[in-house]
């Protein structure tokens, strides 16, 4: 069996180059959200030195947050204006944690309660309504790592939350011959990629906020299936092997989820964060990849 890995690689591993090498990576994944010390370029230059395709994931319409604040009664403020209707629920740290929104004014929301935390610079908010709409789509991050990538000659693009064409369309008309990957993180993207399929590009079943996303869980079962039927050459990512991230040997669930996705025809997996931060934790779950791929 062909199995294949996209990791997520954090610009100042060490452990970079022995990921590089290992005969079940495939690709290399930079989250735009990590802090650098001069900027795309660096970041680019760093990474696409090492023999692998270099994938940059561009942010788009993902709503995260910009600045920080501790609930209740508090305002955050998110990368992009919306407009929803409130009161609203608000999803922190992956839907664990739950918010209320009160009032919106353009990316300021205010809180009434939310997690008695700390929310932090770059999360991620998924606001999960039927009159949710987000203003523009690219970053100012996205924009000058786009325009790094054309000083470079690099072409490989993930678009986060891609929902339509225009998205896709307006990566390439600022990298011209831009490979884009769509992730499908949302409902509106479910219903996009049904209509279109990976006519505008190549799919991922981005598991982390399509999770979320869906609303009832067991809905990522058939979402799961209607992305591979839309692209038999789908990406599944994040949520994969995650329990490596705390211990050596992988929980039964991680390894039955690997097993399902497998038996519907994923045959490319991105690792996500939380298993890519440590050299163990993601060299282990590569090891047990390419076990799974001497299986017939």
């Amino acid at each position: 069996m062909k199995i294949s890995a996209i990791v997520t690689i954090p610009p100042y591993a060490p452990f970079i180059a022995e990921v590089a090498a290992h005969p079940i990576v495939s690709g290399l994944r930079l989250n735009t959200v990590m802090p650098l010390r001069e900027g795309p370029g660096e970041a680019l230059d760093r990474l696409s030195k090492f023999g692998q395709p270099l994938w940059v994931d561009l942010k788009g319409r993902q709503l995260r947050v910009v600045g920080a604040a501790i609930p209740p009664f508090s305002e955050i403020f998110l990368s992009h204006p919306i407009q929803v209707q409130t009161p609203v629920d608000a999803f922190f740290s992956d839907g664990r944690e739950m918010g209320r929104i009160v009032a919106v004014d353009g990316n300021r929301l205010i809180l009434e309660d939310g997690p008695r935390r700390l929310i932090g610079p770059g999360e991620s908010v998924n606001i999960i309504h039927p009159s949710l709409k987000i203003e523009g789509t690219l970053t100012e991050t996205d924009r000058a790592y786009l325009a790094a990538m054309k000083e470079r000659g690099l072409k490989n693009v993930m678009i986060s939350f891609a929902e339509s064409s225009a998205d896709a369309d307006e990566v390439r008309g600022l990298l011209p011959g831009a490979e884009v990957v769509q992730k499908i993180e949302s409902l509106r993207g479910l219903d996009y990629i049904r209509k279109t399929g990976s006519r505008h590009g190549r799919l991922m079943a981005a598991r982390g906020d399509l999770y979320v996303e869906v609303v009832r869980p067991h809905r990522i079962l058939p979402a799961l299936r209607d992305i591979i039927r839309a692209d038999p050459d789908a990406i599944a990512a994040s949520r994969i092997l995650d329990s490596l991230a705390y211990q050596p040997v992988p929980e039964s669930a991680d390894l039955g989820d690997l097993g399902f996705l497998l038996e519907i025809g994923y045959r490319t997996f991105m690792l996500g964060d939380q298993v890519c931060l440590k050299r163990d934790s993601v060299i282990e779950a590569l090891n047990l990849l390419g076990e799974l791929a001497k299986s017939p």
